[in-house]
């Protein structure tokens, strides 16, 4: 059995990748991650915080905003390093992960991240556009130039980590895939904060996600598979085995897991690799490239007939009503 896979162009042993978190920000781990079955590693992402607070010290006021920004990363000459150090300690590929405010913060780490021999360059675009007078044009319009200007600057391999709040993603993928991005990572989770009742203040908590919160990033995945040139990284809800294999019928080249490192310990990274081998080997199935797309909506004769005929398939079966509602759903 053969579980290699490609990658934005890279060659992996096998399509499941520990995605950027503190465990993937140190050498040590890398290699235990390595050890323990995975592909690849996303190294945690450096902001451009982290690397203008190292050029001046972050004024009083500010600091309420931008906490302990070396806690991840601890500079970026540490991050280089860790690049460095990593790539002569590990065979699989190291990706790095980026996270920029201005063009010129983007072009200029972008390219001291490929001088210090990261196999790719992950752009975690974290952007809320809280203000009122952006269009959807506009946050697009900054997604692409952000892409281009990366694009222009580097030769390494480039993913994209995008949210999923896009009005019409398949066009807006095929758009980023023409400024130069080689995959496209589904989806970044958004801080979404909580409110806290007796402090009455907002809460800014990171929750693990759950196997339900793969339901979306299932979806688009199925929607571009084959459709789009660029590679397609699943992310989010990945607890087992079982996720892994639904991502790949979709139609991803890659899987992504974080919570379950986080939750569990790096050797969770051996029963994913081992429940996917099994679950394979039960289904006859040789290598990933047997089954990948198996589901994705390419392969459906009818798609848009299909979609809708689930669609009201999942309303007329639901079982869910009050016992007061009788005689079934009515069109």
């Amino acid at each position: 059995m053969d579980l290699a896979t490609t990658y934005m162009g890279l060659r992996l042993r096998n399509p499941i990748v520990a995605s950027a978190s503190p465990l993937c920000g140190n050498v040590p781990n890398i290699q235990a991650l390595q050890e323990a079955g995975a592909g690849a590693v996303v190294l945690p992402s450096i902001f451009e915080e982290q690397i203008e607070a190292e050029q001046r010290e972050v004024p009083a006021e500010s600091s309420r905003y931008v906490p302990n920004l070396n806690a991840n990363a601890a500079g970026t000459a540490r991050y280089l390093d860790v690049i460095r150090r990593a790539r002569g300690a590990v065979e699989i590929p190291v990706i790095a992960s980026l996270n920029g405010i201005t063009s010129e913060g983007w072009i200029d780490f972008a390219k001291h991240i490929e001088e210090a021999g990261a196999h790719a360059i992950e752009l975690n675009i974290y952007f809320i556009p809280a203000d009122l007078s952006s269009t959807a044009a506009d946050v697009e319009r900054r997604y692409v130039e952000i892409v281009r200007s990366v694009r222009e600057t580097v030769r390494i391999p480039i993913a994209v980590k995008l949210g999923p709040y896009f009005s019409a993603l398949g066009a807006f993928a095929q758009s980023l895939q023409g400024a130069g991005a080689d995959a496209l990572v589904l989806f970044n989770r958004f801080y979404q904060p909580d409110i806290d009742l007796e402090a009455l203040s907002l809460r800014n908590e990171l929750d693990l996600s759950s196997t339900d919160e793969m339901r979306l990033p299932l979806l688009w995945i199925a929607v571009l598979a084959g459709r789009v040139k660029a590679s397609l990284a699943a992310s989010t809800g990945v607890d087992g085995w079982e996720e892994i294999a639904k991502y790949l019928l979709a139609g991803a080249d890659v899987v992504m897991t974080t919570s379950a490192l986080l939750r569990h310990g790096i050797d969770r990274m051996t029963s994913l690799v081992g429940g996917l081998e099994a679950w394979m080997r039960a289904r006859g199935y040789d290598s990933p490239e047997e089954f990948r797309g198996l589901l994705s909506r390419e392969r459906a004769a009818d798609a848009i007939a299909l979609e809708r005929a689930n669609y009201i398939h999942v309303l007329e079966s639901f079982s869910g009503a009050p016992p007061s509602i009788t005689g079934g759903w009515r069109p």
